[in-house]
């Protein structure tokens, strides 16, 4: 069976297939609806149902809680329909000049930044090149149909390559494989590009980018965009980790700060102990901006990273610092650990 799903206010309109979600059936049309994960973790397709119902799989409890629910919101990416649909959702106007391709890749680097990142450089076959947007991701596709999702480190622009910073997850699938048997000259094969975490750029408002752990990687192609651009856009970048030694890019970082008009990098630890010598700032990422702009109001901001530290920024910029919550972009970095409810 096949139902009709209207998106308000652009009123547009695609069909959904019973057994499909409301987010597939709104890609394969060439309706853009937000989305980052695609498999019920991070809520960044989150939207409401005004009209007609839908039916749920399987998603963590966190992305979607019974309030909500109860409310009428529905994530897209899970939500299959049972009757025909009117939906609230904010509509991102489709590009033919970015395509989603699959396509095989050979590893032509593999360099670790840190005891449990690595930097994995892919060069894409010589007739091929993959349009994509600054803080896009791409999904390499595995043995049995799974997948895995990482972020581009690179803006399009310096894409000889295409480089990811993968955090080594014990028993995890892929990273086990990266950090142990995968080598140079290596063949994958991915989809991408993927996602609608990218930079704004018919805004002239001042840029907050918070990343944590490698969460990182999109926000350094958000700042490469940025400097490429020659954007006079003001920017601050925090960046939080438990460690120093998760700031694996920190001397990057410095340099930026050093060399561009208009940018401020604020690292931030939570877990500093006495052998760190860590003289900077302390606590929560997301609470360090909180501290430095109490009135979000005028800005953008752009969050990468855990699922936790994503939540809490956004919950806590638009309640207490009147960030516009239609300013807020973000792209959450799920584990499989993140799919248990």
């Amino acid at each position: 069976m096949t139902f009709q799903v209207t998106v308000t206010p652009s009123g547009r309109q695609f069909s959904c297939d019973a057994d499909e979600t409301v987010l597939s059936a709104a890609l394969r049309a060439g309706v853009i609806l937000p989305y980052g994960c695609k498999n019920g973790a991070c809520g960044s397709c989150k939207g409401k149902v005004t009209d007609g119902t839908v039916v749920h799989g399987n998603h963590q409890q966190r992305a979607l809680t019974e309030d909500e629910a109860a409310q009428g919101m529905s994530l897209f990416c899970c939500a299959k329909p049972q009757s025909d649909l009117t939906i609230e959702a904010r509509e991102l106007v489709a590009d033919d000049e970015y395509p989603v391709k699959k396509m095989p890749t050979r590893i032509v680097k593999l360099e670790k930044l840190s005891d449990d990142v690595m930097l994995v450089a892919l060069q894409l076959p010589a007739n091929e090149k993959l349009n994509y947007r600054a803080g896009q991701y791409i999904e390499f596709l595995l043995r049995d149909g799974k997948r895995r999702s990482y972020s581009m480190a690179n803006a399009p622009h310096d894409a000889e390559h295409i480089t990811l910073h993968i955090r080594h997850m014990p028993g995890g699938l892929f990273t086990e494989q990266v950090f142990s048997t995968l080598k140079e000259r290596d063949i994958l094969r991915f989809e991408g590009p993927q996602g609608t975490f990218y930079l704004r750029e018919d805004s002239d408002k001042p840029i907050i980018l918070l990343a944590s752990g490698t969460g990182f990687a999109p926000i350094k192609a958000l700042v490469e965009q940025l400097i490429h651009t020659k954007s006079t856009r003001p920017v601050a970048l925090y960046w939080g980790g438990r460690r120093p030694a998760d700031l694996y890019m920190d001397k990057l970082c410095q340099e930026w700060a050093a060399q561009l008009p208009g940018f401020r990098y604020v690292p931030v630890i939570s877990d500093a102990q006495a052998e760190d010598q860590w003289q900077g700032r302390t606590g929560f990422v997301h609470q360090a901006v909180m501290a430095d702009h109490a009135d979000l109001s005028g800005y953008q901001v752009y969050a990468c990273g855990a699922p936790v530290m994503v939540d809490s920024a956004k919950r806590d910029f638009v309640a207490q610092c009147q960030l516009p919550a239609d300013e807020f972009y973000a792209d959450s970095f799920t584990s499989e650990a993140d799919l248990v409810n």
